[in-house]
């Protein structure tokens, strides 16, 4: 994970292929900042609008996710969304369709936050890919409420790694194992996001699909808070190579986990098991 740092001036523009932002489409907007303000302590303000009625949140004064309104007519999941940065979204675009992906929203102008595109891969996993105007994205990392890394969890890794190392230049670092399918992408040195192969162990009413981790200072005391919201819990607080994790839903079914790294143990190094599979050290810059 990365240190630990406040929000010290604007972001950094993110480098092709790194997560620069993330959000979330609900049914009830209003309901959904009230449990993610409590949870994360986040605020919020109005966000563009050329997708619908939308609001960025922000921690410390600084943009870190965005909300927004799906259409009442259309039954559409409730899910984070990841955005993959590209200085030619229009190009990436046709990339992903070239490459067997489908574009299902855009290439789009959204006003300050620069030319959107919401696809999916192959396997039917959903990403957004975004081409940065003056807001660069996600600005703080590495603090309680922020997004702390990005894993693809699918039937198997192969074909969709390949997949997103062609449409974003991704190195691949496979786990060598009879027993685990799993790939991390790098741009160069640096770790960004994570595949993993489940099998037929993916939830069937959920599909192939990217889960957001969000860093928070205590796991165990956010799972309870996040239960005491009307938040559920899919899998309980456990120990992993990279700290504390939970898997958990918001009230309207939107997956997440929370990740509590060791430095908010006061601990060095990895945590207390050994069973984590994402990077050491993911960096998004």
């Amino acid at each position: 994970m990365t240190e630990a740092r406040g929000p010290a001036g604007p972001p950094a523009r993110r480098a092709p292929g790194a997560p620069c932002w993330v959000s979330l489409m609900v049914h009830e907007v209003a309901a959904t900042q009230e449990f993610y303000g409590a949870l994360f302590g986040w605020e919020f303000r109005a966000g563009p609008q050329q997708l619908g009625p939308c609001v960025r949140a922000l921690l410390g004064g600084h943009e870190v996710a965005g909300i927004g309104q799906l259409p009442a007519d259309r039954r559409l999941p409730v899910a984070w969304t990841p955005y993959l940065a590209s200085d030619d979204v229009d190009l990436t675009a046709e990339t992903v369709r070239l490459c067997g992906g489908t574009v299902g929203v855009g290439p789009l102008d959204a006003e300050a936050s620069g030319r959107l595109v919401i696809g999916s891969d192959p396997s039917g996993a959903v990403f957004g890919v975004r081409q940065a105007a003056t807001h660069l994205g996600t600005s703080p990392s590495g603090t309680p409420g922020t997004p702390a890394w990005h894993e693809l969890l699918t039937f198997e890794t192969a074909s969709v790694a390949k997949f997103y190392e062609t449409v974003f230049g991704y190195d691949e670092e496979p786990v060598v194992s009879a027993d685990v399918d799993h790939v991390t992408l790098r741009l160069g040195d640096r770790p960004v996001a994570g595949i993993h192969g489940v099998g037929n162990t993916l939830p069937r009413d959920r599909g192939p699909h990217w889960m957001t981790y969000f860093e928070v200072a205590d796991t165990d005391q956010a799972v309870a808070l996040l239960v005491g919201l009307g938040g559920h819990v899919l899998r309980p607080p456990h120990d992993c190579e990279h700290g504390r994790v939970a898997t958990v839903t918001d009230p309207e079914g939107a997956w997440f986990s929370l990740i509590q790294s060791p430095r908010w143990n006061g601990e060095e190094g990895g945590g207390r098991g050994r069973t984590g599979r994402f990077p050491r050290a993911p960096r998004w810059s």
